[in-house]
């Protein structure tokens, strides 16, 4: 007889089911088994508010985990961007496998570059994160942009652009990638003019904190599409996010990359940033170190950079916090 399917729980957004898809994909191969995705609607998805009001990261997020506790789904796939940084009793994260390109991307009509809009240009996005980095970027290069809040799926924002409302997008290119419109990109921004969220471009893979026999044998299975240089990464990214106490609403970009000599891989470099979304003031600062080894490690070099960070000003930018 065949075994029975494992349930993994999505939300039904273009690019939740593009990844889930994929997530199904290596899961069936590690495991030997079927996997089928069970479509689930959350909160953040029905919502039209902007983010912040509607309680931040969490909101994509929730619907899932109680489908994961009531046991109607037997793992789920999340942006790890939009997962809250407190760790949640019951559930563990048993996989986080290789992230894709963390960076942001702008579509622009024309197929202009960011330094090509026109004076004035009217850009889009959701993250006060990106609003803070490109009014700042704007501000020291003597640019004159307008960042426009705006929400929605892919399809929505790029139409923006379209349609004329909006001169320019900025989205990040792990999605695009995902959904197969990377080729509509018009820009790929450098991580030094606008660093990511914490953990862009990484999938987490959440199961039941192994209760049961099964539940411990699908851990160890989703354990092998674990990344550990992801992980350790994003550990760091958002270990410094939840240092700075950031509610989602508070514009906080990290990234944490590897630094190789040839093949070996030495130093890990954390980088983060704060601002007000006018861009007027950015904390930024950078520290590196030897690569994490244990998740205590990763956990204490985001956590290091927020204490200078916050040293340096940047409690008093957090005004957008959420609670």
């Amino acid at each position: 007889m065949t075994e029975k399917a494992l349930r993994l729980g999505t939300r039904r957004s273009k690019l939740a089911m593009a990844q889930s898809g994929q997530v199904a994909d290596a899961v069936s191969q590690v495991t030997g088994r079927p996997v089928e995705l069970v479509e689930i609607t959350t909160y953040g998805d029905t919502s039209r508010e902007h983010l912040a009001q509607i309680g931040g990261t969490g909101v994509f997020v929730a619907a899932l985990r109680d489908a994961l506790l009531r046991g109607e789904v037997d793992f789920a796939v999340h942006s790890l961007k939009d997962l809250p940084t407190a760790q949640h009793e019951g559930l563990v994260v048993a996989a986080i496998p290789e992230r894709e390109d963390p960076r942001d991307v702008v579509v622009a009509r024309d197929a202009r570059k960011l330094t090509d809009l026109p004076r004035g240009a009217r850009i889009g996005t959701g993250a006060p994160r990106r609003m803070a980095q490109l009014n700042a970027y704007a501000r020291t290069h003597g640019m004159e942009i307008e960042t426009v809040p705006i929400r929605g799926n892919v399809d929505t924002r790029i139409g923006y652009v379209r349609s004329g409302d909006l001169d320019a997008v900025v989205l990040a290119a792990a999605g695009l990638n995902r959904v197969g419109r990377i080729d509509e990109v018009t820009d790929f921004l450098s991580v030094d003019t606008v660093l990511p969220a914490p953990g862009q471009g990484a999938l987490a893979i959440e199961c039941r904190a192994g209760h049961t026999a099964q539940d411990a044998a699908l851990i160890a299975a989703l354990a092998e599409l674990d990344d550990p240089f992801t992980r350790a990464a994003v550990t760091a990214e958002r270990s410094l996010l939840a240092a700075l106490e950031a509610g989602c609403s508070a514009p906080v970009g990290a990234l944490a990359d590897l630094l190789a000599d040839g093949q070996t891989v030495k130093e890990m470099r954390l980088r983060g940033v704060v601002g007000t979304t006018d861009g007027s003031t950015l904390v930024q600062l950078s520290t590196t170190g030897p690569v994490p080894r244990t998740h205590e490690a990763a956990l204490a070099l985001g956590r290091e950079l927020a204490t200078e960070m916050l040293a340096q000003g940047a409690a008093g930018l957090m005004g957008e916090r959420a609670h």
